[in-house]
């Protein structure tokens, strides 16, 4: 029997930064993907880290799951060129879409978007929603701010010591995808401890 193909969804800019090294990051996820032959799902935009690694993805012949919503698709930023598309009607829907499609998250880096969705994700698990594993790609520390402010949170009593360690970090597209595939291949923790 063939095993199950895994689906993760990448968070990541709708801009490319101001490193040209981020857009590198981005196509390399892409590309480790198709090689990996894991589904690759994502808001569904061309632009930015979000559309570099999408086609990268799709240049090494894998497979691109797009979620965009109505909104966006009408300002033209969608990619058509994605395997499968889902048109949402709005950011919510989004978000929650992306989320029923994949077995796991890994945060490119990116603005404001970026952080709401992978702050959503933090409360889900918190609230034992979910156990899906989460990954940082803390390319030149870019989400060190990100884990002080949890241990900050933490510090002050208002997340558990579980809650601050829901995302794990690493420094490369390599490092992000073996932490992810081996915790979505070890068996799920329990959620007692939320």
């Amino acid at each position: 029997m063939k095993p199950q193909q895994l689906s993760v969804c990448i968070y990541c800019g709708s801009r490319p930064g101001n490193d040209q090294e981020y857009g590198l990051i981005a196509a390399t996820i892409g590309t480790l993907f198709a090689q990996h032959d894991i589904t690759l799902v994502y808001g569904g935009g061309s632009v930015g880290l979000m559309g570099i690694a999408a086609r990268a993805c799709l240049a090494a012949g894998g497979r691109v799951t797009g979620v965009i919503t109505e909104q966006l698709e009408a300002l033209e930023v969608g990619l058509d060129s994605v395997t499968r598309k889902y048109l949402v009607p709005d950011m919510h829907a989004r978000k929650l879409r992306m989320f029923e499609l994949s077995d796991g998250f890994i945060a490119l880096p990116g603005g404001s978007g970026t952080l709401d969705e992978i702050a959503e994700i933090l409360s889900w698990r918190q609230l034992g929603l979910h156990d899906k594993p989460c990954i940082l790609l803390n390319y030149k520390g870019f989400w060190d701010p990100l884990a002080q402010l949890l241990g900050h949170m933490h510090s002050h009593g208002f997340l558990s010591e579980s809650g601050r360690n829901y995302f794990q970090l690493a420094d490369s597209p390599n490092g992000a995808l073996s932490l992810i595939k081996a915790q979505i291949s070890a068996p799920a923790p329990g959620l007692s401890d939320q």
